[in-house]
């Protein structure tokens, strides 16, 4: 698919990439890390773990991709034991994120928590880069559903890229499968929404598959996007 190139982070690039989104709405999602890959010279992909298919599609565009993992000190075993078996099995290259000391004062679940433990972290991490790209989908949550598949990203000051944004929860199992991706181990144990362990529970049956997260609260969304 053939989409208007511009100049890395210029003006023009920044200012037309409404359109550019528009127009990658019929791209599958390696069109759309080709076109990404074409523009940026420091690209970054935020990482959870809890599915590896668009990381599995940017090791193979572009293998020591920089994968940022956000360590929030609250995840489960599990996702760390993947985290660490998916390194060296794919040999990534990993940039893992801790919160400062004062993160300390709001442990896993309260008012400030997400806020110390994932967003300042992460802005710290993409200082570095010109272009990042999420694994979010539009079908994940109702504050999702009219996100684009590029923006600029007034936040964290640079490129956001969400190749998967048209794909539904089905198009990534088939990916897996296909590929013989292994899964996040937690998913055979009922669960299918992973964060932190302290505030994700398995989902009720039939219930929607986010709906085990931040459990307690009324929150769907740990602000990396949001705005």
């Amino acid at each position: 698919m053939k989409v208007a190139t511009v100049s890395s982070t210029s003006p023009e690039l920044v200012s037309s990439l409404a359109g550019v989104s528009q127009r990658l709405e019929t791209a599958s999602p390696g069109e759309i890390i080709s076109w990404a890959l074409s523009q940026f010279t420091r690209p970054a992909f935020a990482c959870s773990f809890e599915d590896l298919a668009l990381l599995n599609m940017l090791r193979e565009a572009q293998p020591n991709i920089p994968v940022i993992f956000l360590d929030t000190q609250g995840h489960f075993p599990e996702t760390l034991s993947f985290l660490d078996e998916m390194t060296t099995r794919w040999s990534l290259n990993v940039v893992r994120t801790t919160p400062t000391a004062d993160a300390d004062a709001w442990p896993c679940g309260t008012g400030e928590c997400c806020q110390r433990r994932k967003v300042e972290p992460l802005g710290r991490a993409l200082a570095a880069y010109d272009v990042w790209f999420t694994a979010v989908k539009r079908v994940d949550a109702v504050t999702r559903r009219a996100m684009p598949i590029v923006s600029w990203d007034e936040n964290f000051g640079l490129v956001k890229v969400n190749p998967l944004a048209l794909w539904s929860d089905d198009d990534v199992s088939y990916y897996l499968r296909s590929h013989e991706i292994p899964e996040h181990p937690l998913w055979a144990d009922g669960y299918a929404s992973i964060g932190c362990a302290q505030v994700t529970v398995r989902p009720a049956a039939g219930a929607d598959r986010r709906s085990g997260r931040w459990v307690g609260s009324d929150k769907e969304e740990c602000g990396l996007h949001e705005g």
